[in-house]
């Protein structure tokens, strides 16, 4: 996305406000479902992009799609014996956090709870549900049937298996949820102040806001969306 956004920052504004007003204009005229019913929908589609992602960038997903699928899927469901899972520092203690934060920003995003950072009993209440979103979306994730476990057969191999995604990937989207939160509204807000030039805002909103950048490309708007401050 970024790179998209850099080749041409000229044509990347009337870009932005294309989709600003496309993405603005479907926000007025709310959502096709909001609670359970669109989470759900929203979250097999974040689901969705995540597989689709593993099939084509990675060579052992592709390796382990042949053979008897479902025998293969129950020899993967593993009871995890150990912390580690075999995953690089990176993917385990960043990406799955933002994978997870995503999946939090779209349970938020559906049950109409206020996206701006505030040090109160309910939006910390609305914050921990929804890090338990993530937890479920994580279980199905790791085990589900639409899962590593079964599109891949991750487990299938002992030392692929641990404890770390199932502590880290809430954990992590709880944090991750509230330090963006943060940062939306006292260092993005800040730094649109001082400028009005819309690519760089928007860039600005990406960077520092992954998982609402993801949430935002799941639910079909532009990644830097915010329901309350168009770029224009």
């Amino acid at each position: 996305m970024l790179c998209a956004l850099a080749a041409r920052p000229a044509w990347s504004q009337d870009a932005i406000d294309d989709l600003d007003d496309l993405t603005t204009a479907a926000g007025a005229s709310g959502q096709s479902a909001t609670g359970w019913r669109g989470a759900l929908t929203d979250s097999f589609r974040l689901l969705m992009m995540e597989h689709a992602g593993r099939i084509a960038f990675q060579e052992k997903t592709r390796r382990e799609l042949g053979g008897p699928f479902f025998r293969d899927y129950a020899r993967s469901v593993k009871w995890p014996r150990k912390w580690e899972d075999g995953d690089a520092w990176g993917v385990n203690y960043v990406g799955h956090p933002i994978h997870g934060a995503a999946a939090s920003r779209i349970w938020l995003d559906h049950t109409d709870h206020d996206p701006r950072f505030d040090n109160t009993a309910a939006y910390w209440a609305s914050r921990g549900i929804a890090a338990a979103w993530a937890a479920g979306y994580s279980m199905q994730f790791e085990f589900g049937p639409l899962s590593e476990a079964s599109i891949g057969n991750v487990g299938l191999d002992p030392a692929t298996t641990g404890w770390v995604d199932h502590v880290i990937t809430p954990a992590g989207a709880f944090a991750f949820t509230v330090g963006e939160d943060v940062l939306d509204r006292y260092f993005i807000t800040l730094v649109e102040r001082h400028t009005r030039n819309r690519f760089y805002r928007a860039v600005i909103r990406v960077i520092f806001n992954p998982s609402r950048s993801l949430a935002n490309v799941t639910e079909g708007r532009s990644p830097w969306f915010r329901p309350d401050r168009p770029l224009r």
